[in-house]
This record gives C-alpha cells, sequence and structure tokens, in this order.
C-alpha cells in the first residue's frame, strides 16, 4: 500500500513539474515572441518614417518650389502723383516714391527741361486713375533705383497701371536694365499697338527717341512763323505740353479755327471749347 502511494506521489510530483515547465516555456516563447514583433513593427515604422522625410522636400524647399515666378505684391494707397511716371505711396505705415517700371513719360517738372508734348496728359491720366487708391505694389528685379526709390508695377482694380500708360501713348518702353522682366513681352507689345494707331506720343515724328523725347524737329519746322503767338497755328502739331499758361493755348486754339476746327485736339474728348483747362 505504501509503495503504491510512493509511486502515485512520485507520477504526480513528475506531472506537476512537466505541466509547470511547459507552462513557463509557452510564456517565454510569447514573451520573445511578442517582443520580436514589437520591435520589428518599430524598424518598420522607422523605416518608412526615414523614407517618407527623404521624399518629402523640407519647409524652406517646398516654399522655394511655389509659384516659382509669382513676385512680391504689397498694398499700399496713392497719396500723390509727381508726375505720368513716378507717384508717392503709403507703404506699411512709410510715404515711399515709387518710379514705374519700365515706362517713360515725358516730361513736365523737370528742372532743367521745358513741359513736354503729352506730358501733363500722362500726368493728368495718373492723378485721374491712382489718386488715393489702393493699389497693389509689384516688384521685379532690384527693389529700388540709385534715388531710393522703389521701382515696380502698380496694379489698380486689376490692371497694370504701367502697361495701360503705353497702351495709351503716354509714355514709351523703356529702361530695361535688368531682364528678364515678367511683363516685359505684354509692355512691349501694348507700346507697338500705341504706335501703330499713332496715339499720344507716336502722333508727332521725330517725337519719341532712344533716349527719351526730342522737340527739335518741331521747333525747326516752326522757326520761321514771325506772328504774335508763341506758336504758328499753321505749323507743326501742337499739344498741351507746349504751352505754359491756359490763355496761351486758347488763343492759339482759337487762331487755329477753333472750336469749329481743332486740327491740333487741344479741346481733348469733351468739345467744350475750352482747351488745356489743367494748365494755370
Amino acid at each position: 500500500m505504501e509503495s503504491r502511494f510512493r509511486r502515485f506521489f512520485f507520477l504526480f510530483t513528475l506531472l506537476f513539474f512537466f505541466l509547470v515547465g511547459c507552462t513557463t516555456e509557452d510564456r517565454v516563447n510569447e514573451e520573445i515572441e511578442t517582443k520580436e514583433q514589437t520591435e520589428e513593427h518599430q524598424e518598420t515604422d522607422q523605416q518608412e518614417h526615414e523614407m517618407e522625410k527623404s521624399e518629402a522636400p523640407s519647409e524652406v524647399e517646398a516654399s522655394k518650389g511655389d509659384n516659382p515666378t509669382e513676385q512680391e505684391k504689397v498694398r499700399a494707397k496713392v497719396t500723390n502723383v509727381v508726375d505720368g511716371d513716378t507717384i508717392d505711396i503709403q507703404l506699411k505705415g512709410k510715404e515711399e516714391r515709387v518710379r514705374l517700371l519700365l515706362v517713360d513719360t515725358p516730361e513736365t517738372i523737370h528742372p532743367s527741361k521745358p513741359v513736354q508734348p503729352f506730358g501733363p496728359e500722362a500726368s493728368n491720366y495718373a492723378k485721374e486713375v491712382l489718386l488715393d487708391e489702393e493699389v497693389r505694389v509689384e516688384y521685379d528685379g532690384p527693389k529700388r533705383d540709385h534715388y531710393d526709390r522703389i521701382l515696380a508695377y502698380i496694379w489698380v482694380d486689376g490692371k497694370n497701371f504701367n502697361q495701360q500708360l503705353l497702351e495709351k501713348g503716354l509714355a514709351r518702353y523703356a529702361y530695361v536694365y535688368d531682364p528678364p522682366y515678367t511683363h516685359a513681352e505684354a509692355m512691349s507689345e501694348a507700346e507697338s499697338r500705341a504706335k501703330q494707331q499713332d496715339k499720344g506720343i507716336w502722333s508727332i515724328d521725330g517725337y519719341v527717341t532712344d533716349g527719351g523725347f526730342s522737340t527739335e524737329e518741331k521747333e525747326k519746322r516752326d522757326s520761321s512763323y514771325k506772328g504774335d503767338l508763341p506758336f504758328n497755328p499753321d505749323g507743326p502739331d501742337r499739344d498741351c505740353g507746349d504751352f505754359t499758361t491756359q490763355e496761351g493755348a486758347q488763343e492759339f486754339y482759337e487762331a487755329a479755327g477753333g472750336p469749329g476746327v481743332d486740327p491740333h485736339r487741344l479741346d481733348g474728348n469733351d468739345d467744350d471749347g475750352l482747351v488745356c483747362e489743367s494748365l494755370p
């Protein structure tokens, strides 16, 4: 009886340790397997992260790639019109002078030059369109010239004012110092259209030159006039920029046949019989 009990106890003990051993081994194997899976998953995540990082551009690189041809534009308000191609603006709380890019209008306030033909018209047009208006300033190349003036296109109501001057024959395409310019082609084409239609500055033969505007030919052709008026009413074409006062322009206009006839087109588009009303 005792021998059978010992044998039973021995078998029971052996079975117990076997079961405990199996359970422990399974737990250890499970823990090892879990750890391996975790490490493998972490390694995979790290590889994917490194791959994404290598493929995606940095914030700086991404910003460089966005709209590479888009130039900086800022809001401003026009506070003063100096002449057709020069204005003053309020920009970021500071008064700044702007020289319009790629255009040159005839002089109206030059210290050593007289008022040039179509200069007053360009200046008046700038006042009409820009003065006291909210505009956008677009840079293209160097932001300032050697006079510390801002160099820019001026956009108003979605239109490039620089180009509008060319379209109307009130400016020549000039000062192409730092090409290529963003709007060069469109502006050059605008000048060509005005030239083909003899608009503004292009209505005077020999007036527009590579260096600016010349009135030498006009003065030579009018030098034989001996009348009391400053210019020959039957001579070369004249515009408001040739006169210093409204009264002088009015006398010339009437001597040339106005208001019935206006060969020099001094009365503009209103046909009211009063010419060059912007003059003093």
